[in-house]
C-alpha cells in the first residue's frame, strides 16, 4: 500500500494529528505563551512522511500569544496561513499576515507574536535532523 495520503483539515486541526506541546516548559513560564504545534509530515514515526528529510509543522499562537525568543544553527521557512501578528528577526520587528513568507537565517534571534484580537497560524518547514533551539533571554537579545 502506498504511503501517499491526504491529511484532512478541520476547524480543530488535522485528522490523526494530535497537537503537541510547543516547547519544554522548564525553560520558564514567560518563555512562550499560548502556543501549540502539529507535526504534519516528516516525523520519525510511521505514517507521517518518515521518508522526508524535512518536517512540516503547523504552529498556532492564541490571541496575544508568542513563541519563545530563540536562535539555532538551522534555517527555517515559515508561511503564515491565518491571523496577523509580528515576527522579530534580530533587532527588527515586522508585521506578518496570511500568505507572508518568512525566512529565518541560521543563528538569527527570532520570535513570532499573535495580535491580541486573533490567533496566528503558520506552517514551519525545517530539516528533520537539526540542532535544538536555544532560548535567548530578552536582556541578551539586544
Amino acid at each position: 500500500m502506498s504511503e501517499s495520503r491526504v491529511i484532512r483539515s478541520a476547524a480543530t486541526g488535522w485528522a490523526g494529528v494530535e497537537p503537541a506541546r510547543y516547547r519544554d516548559e522548564s525553560e520558564g513560564p514567560d518563555c512562550f505563551l499560548g502556543a501549540t504545534r502539529h507535526t504534519l509530515l516528516g516525523a520519525a514515526r510511521e505514517g507521517t512522511g518518515a521518508a522526508l528529510d524535512f518536517e512540516l509543522r503547523y504552529f498556532e499562537l492564541s490571541p496575544g500569544g508568542y513563541s519563545s525568543l530563540e536562535q539555532h544553527a538551522h534555517p527555517h521557512a515559515v508561511v503564515v496561513l491565518k491571523g496577523k501578528g509580528t515576527v522579530r528577526l534580530g533587532d527588527e520587528v515586522e508585521p506578518v499576515g496570511p500568505f507572508d513568507v518568512v525566512y529565518v537565517a541560521p543563528h538569527e534571534v527570532h520570535r513570532f507574536t499573535a495580535d491580541s484580537a486573533e490567533p496566528l497560524g503558520f506552517l514551519c518547514i525545517v530539516d528533520r535532523e537539526r540542532d535544538r533551539p536555544v532560548a535567548v533571554p530578552e536582556e541578551e537579545a539586544r
